[in-house]
């Protein structure tokens, strides 16, 4: 089997990103982030895209400064799925957290659905650990157009990055 390698950069996600970004959500989800592409303008956020030597992105997640008081929030964290568990997702978490260190904060928070135990074991390989739950919910696109609400539990996790 022959081996690729691919330099992957992070950068800030931009609106021109957006058509290339159909495999991180329903298109509502995507049409959404040019609001967090102008909050990222405003300060409140950063929202990063890893991408390829083409510049296209292949991994996508913000960190909210809103959230929580002296925390990084990590939330909508996505990997193309054809491309995970390749390291792109712990690249993107670790780019996040310098983004939080480099605003002077010492801790990354996020929630973790409890549905999703691959997400968690590798939030807890990277060193997060749970100290919480709550729900969380938001509306999704179904493939005829219309919205339903989406309702899940979320783990509440946390890192000390100091």
């Amino acid at each position: 089997m022959t081996e690729i390698r691919l330099r992957l950069s992070v950068r800030d996600l931009a609106e021109a990103d957006l058509p290339a970004c159909g495999w991180a959500g329903s298109p509502k989800h995507v049409r959404e982030l040019v609001h967090q592409i102008r909050r990222a303008e405003a300060g409140e956020v950063d929202y990063l895209a890893v991408c390829t030597p083409a510049g296209l992105p292949v991994a996508v997640g913000g960190v909210d400064y809103t959230v929580g008081p002296g925390a990084g929030t990590l939330w909508q964290l996505g990997v193309l799925p054809a491309l995970q568990s390749c390291g792109i997702g712990t690249f993107l978490i670790g780019s996040a957290e310098q983004r939080i260190a480099a605003r002077g904060l010492t801790r990354a928070e996020l929630g973790v659905e409890e549905g999703n135990p691959r997400a968690r074991a590798l939030y807890e390989r990277l060193g997060y650990r749970a100290f919480g739950r709550e729900p969380d919910s938001w509306d999704v696109e179904t493939e005829d157009g219309s919205l339903r609400r989406y309702e899940t539990m979320c783990t509440l996790m946390r890192k000390d990055l100091g």
